[in-house]
């Protein structure tokens, strides 16, 4: 096991500060228990900054992790590439509605775990049901019948008995 990075997150914004790391993908394991394998990694960079006497963090993460296609339940290589600006809010700011989808807020805190953030941003960001691309689909290539019949397979099953 390793240490996972804490920051100040208002002094790091104040002070425009970056960490820079790479995970793997089985060290976060929220994300590893949705994953159809646990090889990959995310690379990471979260940067400080102030604008305006507001605070912001930003985040890219790029990499690649394996989920599992909902149409074929095999192996789906997911490529992450993601940008986040973050405010960072203090008590009476974090419940105040803000309409805006431009910026998300999150709390600032004397000890804020990057990895926590990295892994939360990776989970918003993966999609509902994920599948392969039309066409490129395992499921597509096998051959239950005729291609446009879509009970083709069930109707093979009704023959055999």
């Amino acid at each position: 096991m390793f240490a996972r990075p804490l920051i100040d997150s208002t002094e790091f914004a104040l002070n425009g500060r970056t960490l820079n790391g790479e995970i793997a993908v089985k060290e976060l394991p929220r994300l590893a228990e949705l994953l159809a394998r646990l090889d990959g990694s995310i690379r990471y960079t979260v940067r400080g900054m102030q604008t305006d006497g507001m605070l912001f963090l930003l985040m890219d993460l790029s990499g690649t992790c394996h989920l599992c296609c909902q149409r074929c339940l095999e192996d789906l290589t997911h490529s992450v590439d993601i940008s986040s600006r973050l405010q960072l809010l203090e008590g009476e700011d974090l419940t105040q509605d803000d309409d805006s989808d431009e910026v998300d807020g999150i709390e600032a805190s004397k000890e804020l775990d990057v990895l926590g953030l990295v892994e939360e941003e990776l989970l918003l960001s993966l999609p509902f049901a994920p599948r392969h691309d039309e066409g490129l689909c395992d499921l597509a290539s096998k051959s239950f019948g005729k291609a446009d019949d879509r009970f083709g397979m069930l109707a093979q099953l009704k023959n055999k008995f």
